[in-house]
């Protein structure tokens, strides 16, 4: 696991009137700090590429649908430095899965249905300045390739 990344299975829990499932709560071990929540979709087969934080933390679930969620660290003074992780997140299984800064994330929608992904990041998006940090999905130095692997 890349260094001061979390994972956090979450519970599904249904009922005769539907389900709920808890994301974040500021009582939770993994919880740092509050700055805003917002949803974000993407589409089938859809590749959403690379970028990092300086400032910010994110934590990130999936709510309708599967992405594939791939971090890659390389931070130069990071133990893990160079490392590549690779999450199946989504209704087939739920986690949050906390993205510290400085390590690259991106993911691809691998179900047949537009996904839906909250995220809850340490600090509020600034329009002026963003603390997004971002390179092309597939032209770049780091060692992945988003294409699915048959076999």
């Amino acid at each position: 696991m890349i260094a001061g990344v979390k994972v956090e299975r979450l519970e599904v829990i249904p009922d005769g009137r539907g389900r709920v499932m808890e994301i974040l709560r500021s009582d939770d071990e993994i919880f740092h700090k509050f700055g805003q929540v917002y949803m974000t979709t993407t589409y089938p087969n859809v590749v959403k590429a690379w970028h990092y934080h300086k400032i910010q933390t994110d934590n990130v679930t999936v709510v309708k649908g599967m992405l594939k969620l791939v971090l890659y660290d390389p931070r130069e003074d990071s133990p893990t430095k160079g490392e590549i992780n690779e999450f199946f997140i989504g209704e087939h299984n739920p986690l949050l899965v906390q993205i510290p800064k400085g390590v690259y994330h991106g993911w691809m929608c691998i179900s047949e249905m537009e996904a839906i992904a909250i995220n809850i990041p340490t600090e509020v998006y600034n329009r002026e300045k963003p603390d997004e940090y971002r390179i092309h999905p597939h032209d770049n130095d780091i060692p992945y390739d988003w294409a699915r692997e048959d076999g």
